[in-house]
């Protein structure tokens, strides 16, 4: 069976979205399936790689609207990679795909199409009035939408629309790919003395929503020691309110090396995940922490934030924007030791029993074999 992805980037440097194609990639290659990922990218010297096994074909970025990329020869490639894919795999939002899809008469081509909705388009809401017929033209022609969680299921007003077609298939990662290599007892010892062995950690790109003013103001008046890692278009804002509010305690990493990140996941107290709005429609950095066996502070934002963190079992869910409420679980955290560990022990087992990249690809064969089965 082979799989066309299809979704505006995709590289090496892997988070959110780009994660969670290739864990479904990398996941399928055990159950016979071959997967190919067609992109848009800007650097087009490669137009076709290799990436630890499947084959992944580059179209040129030709410009972009309001983050949504467009490209003039996509359409030719995305016809010849589609009339020899069994399966045609969408990841939403992403406009320009629509019109591919229409362009390109996908249905008239009698293959099976599965949508993996990765979130409500929530920032742009003008730019939404324009999208929203063709985006409901869209999801109403595909076979299947698949819903990360059955937090965003019951919280999204579009996935209500098409419920009778949805299906939640939860997010996983494998511990053992490439992504996530055992860091070396020097490299442990080296982040060990740079940043000491007791610690709050977040993870992730430095964005709008992911509410790190908010941990910032927890922080303020505490010695609790607040490692981020990550970059991000918000980055020197951030490094200018930690500044003004007199945080020393707070460290600013910049984006590393997956052996660095995963050596600081190792050694890290708990995970910090103030994510305030509902952008943030899963959170893999989250994840992360959970497969870590890490106990966790989040906010409820009706996603899979609350999904993958059980407030009062995995860690501590508090309402977002709330600087105070999340002041409050650092301080029980750190001041519970006991509590705080066992917390990290559910996550970890909650992860083998939902997360991990298998469970996923599992969910996903199934989809495509009953979908095959129907034509």
């Amino acid at each position: 069976m082979r799989v066309l992805h299809f979704y505006r980037t995709y590289s090496q440097s892997y988070g959110g979205i780009e994660q969670v194609i290739y864990q479904l990639c990398i996941g399928a290659q055990s159950h016979g399936i071959e997967a190919e990922v067609l992109t848009l990218s800007r650097d087009t010297a490669q137009t076709e790689v290799v990436i630890d096994g499947h084959r992944v074909y580059r179209a040129k970025l030709d410009f972009e609207i309001a983050s949504t990329g467009f490209s003039w020869s996509v359409f030719r490639k995305f016809r010849e990679l589609a009339a020899h894919a069994d399966i045609i795999h969408y990841h939403f939002p992403w406009p320009f795909m629509d019109v591919v899809h229409f362009a390109m008469g996908v249905k008239r081509m009698g293959k099976p199409t599965v949508v993996t909705y990765h979130s409500d388009v929530v920032r742009q809401k003008l730019l939404l009035k324009l999208y929203r017929p063709l985006m409901h033209r869209f999801l109403g022609s595909v076979d299947r939408i698949v819903a990360s969680s059955p937090n965003y299921l019951a919280t999204s007003s579009v996935l209500e629309r098409f419920r009778d077609k949805v299906v939640v298939i939860p997010y996983g990662l494998n511990k053992a790919s490439p992504n996530y290599p055992m860091p070396s007892a020097e490299r442990l010892a080296e982040w060990k003395q740079r940043v000491g062995d007791k610690f709050f950690l977040f993870v992730g790109v430095l964005r709008y929503y992911k509410g790190l003013h908010i941990l910032l103001d927890a922080a303020r008046n505490s010695d609790y020691p607040v490692v981020i890692v990550g970059a991000g278009p918000i980055e020197a804002e951030l490094k200018e309110h930690a500044q003004r509010s007199g945080l020393p305690n707070v460290i600013f990493l910049g984006a590393l090396p997956d052996e660095d990140k995963v050596a600081l996941l190792t050694l890290c107290h708990a995970i910090v995940f103030p994510s305030h709005l509902r952008s943030e429609a899963f959170g893999i950095s989250l994840l992360e922490g959970a497969m870590y066996g890490k106990p966790m502070i989040s906010s409820e934002i009706g996603t899979g934030t609350s999904f993958i963190n059980i407030d009062g079992e995995t860690g501590r869910v508090v309402p977002p924007s709330d600087p105070a409420a999340f002041r409050q679980a650092m301080d029980y955290l750190w001041n519970n030791p006991a509590d705080a560990a066992a917390m990290g022990k559910k996550a970890a087992a909650r992860y083998q029993e939902l997360f991990t990249a298998e469970k996923m690809a599992e969910g996903y064969v199934r989809l495509y074999r009953e979908l095959l089965a129907g034509r």
